[in-house]
């Protein structure tokens, strides 16, 4: 029998990976690697793999630089933008003080302008997205941004994306994916074996651990372990406890006010819809056609709000709700994110007539002043349950 006492050093790495990284980012740029900083699930990995860089996120988690960028920058402006931005004028983020290159995405208006300013300060290149997944209208637009984007690289780092080069890092991000996934999905398991917090950790880790090879292998050990948790039924969650499904924006700066509260409070978390969860990581990249073709597919999948209908979004929560014993949503919109705000009529409707469960929406910031009351509604909402 494996020793479930282990679990809590191998959840630490990846709970201490951003921290950690930036030490292991300054080696590789000492040893010569080529650095890529992105923002968003909407830019192809691949292709930064396949040019023989590294990937790095760049969201800001933090309030911390806000006020410099707000001099620049509107202050009713999403915290997630002004907070990235504020990190690139203060060099306060070695992720961004490393980057070769940083590569943006018009996923809203407030970003691809924000990206004309740090065009002034940093080599920023942006994919133009289609706003619509239809094929007819959106596939061929997002293919040639892929060629466009590939060409960058190459040009950029004088190196040759070759066909092969593509279908080897295509192979091995999709391991990645199915290995996340098959982490992600011990949330359906009634008592879950971790914390909605933990899991966070660990998919918000993966984006700064450069190793993937030694990242898998962690994953795979943190899997086993939790499913020797599942036979013992050793779990520390009560199987009396509200299972909740998060949706919305992205929740890394807010994640402490908002995952801990809820678990504080007797609930668990037990699947993320938002883009570091299985918004992104659902669909992998076909292997058995055309590279360009099938990184255009997978990536303008992604049910971003951004997107207009937006129904793969309503069926994705759908099945998840059904998939994971969904006792109440909890959507979490930044401020001044206006796509997924408007989305919260479409959703709430979804969740509560169709699927008949409870749904509250919390719009909040970056700030600690709405702690208290983020706290009380849900408390509130848990006690409903």
């Amino acid at each position: 029998m494996k020793d479930v006492n282990k679990l809590p050093e191998n959840f630490q790495d990846f709970e201490e990976a951003r921290r950690d990284g930036f030490l292991t980012i300054k080696e590789l740029k000492d040893s010569g690697k080529n650095i890529v900083g992105t923002f968003c699930t909407y830019t192809p990995k691949e292709l930064i793999y396949a040019a023989g860089a590294l990937p790095v996120s760049l969201c800001s988690v933090s309030e911390e630089t806000i006020p410099a960028a707000e001099k620049h920058l509107p202050k009713n402006l999403c915290p997630l933008i002004k907070a990235s931005y504020g990190y690139a004028i203060t060099d306060k983020c070695p992720y961004m003080y490393f980057a070769d290159i940083v590569v943006g995405e018009t996923t809203c208006d407030g970003k691809k302008k924000m990206y004309e300013l740090m065009g002034e300060i940093k080599d920023t290149y942006v994919m133009q997205l289609p706003q619509t997944q239809d094929k007819s209208r959106g596939l061929d637009l997002w293919k040639e941004e892929m060629v466009r984007f590939k060409k960058k690289l190459e040009n950029k780092f004088s190196v040759s994306i070759t066909e092969e080069k593509m279908k080897i890092a295509i192979s091995d991000i999709n391991e990645e994916r199915v290995l996340l996934k098959e982490f992600y999905s011990l949330g359906k398991l009634t008592p879950p074996p971790l914390s909605g917090y933990e899991m966070h950790n660990v998919l918000n880790g993966a984006n700064y651990t450069f190793d993937k090879k030694l990242q898998n292998k962690k994953i795979r050990e943190i899997i086993e372990n939790l499913k020797e948790v599942d036979r013992t039924k050793s779990s520390k969650i009560s199987v009396k406890a509200p299972r909740i499904l998060i949706t919305g924006c992205p929740i890394g700066g807010v994640a402490e006010k908002i995952i801990k509260p809820i678990e504080d409070a007797g609930a668990v978390v037990v699947v993320y819809e938002n883009c570091g969860g299985s918004k992104n990581l659902e669909r992998l990249v076909d292997e058995t056609i055309d590279p360009i073709e099938a990184l255009a597919e997978k990536y303008i999948s992604i049910p971003c709000s951004v997107m207009s209908p937006n129904s793969d979004r309503e069926d994705l929560l759908k099945r998840l709700i059904d998939e994971y014993k969904v006792d109440g949503v909890i959507e979490i919109i930044l401020q001044a994110c206006h796509t997924y705000n408007v989305e919260t009529h479409m959703i709430k409707r979804v969740v509560t007539n169709e699927k008949n469960i409870p749904y509250i929406s919390l719009e909040t910031d970056y700030s600690t002043g709405d702690t208290g009351q983020i706290k009380t509604r849900i408390e509130a909402f848990i006690e409903m349950l």
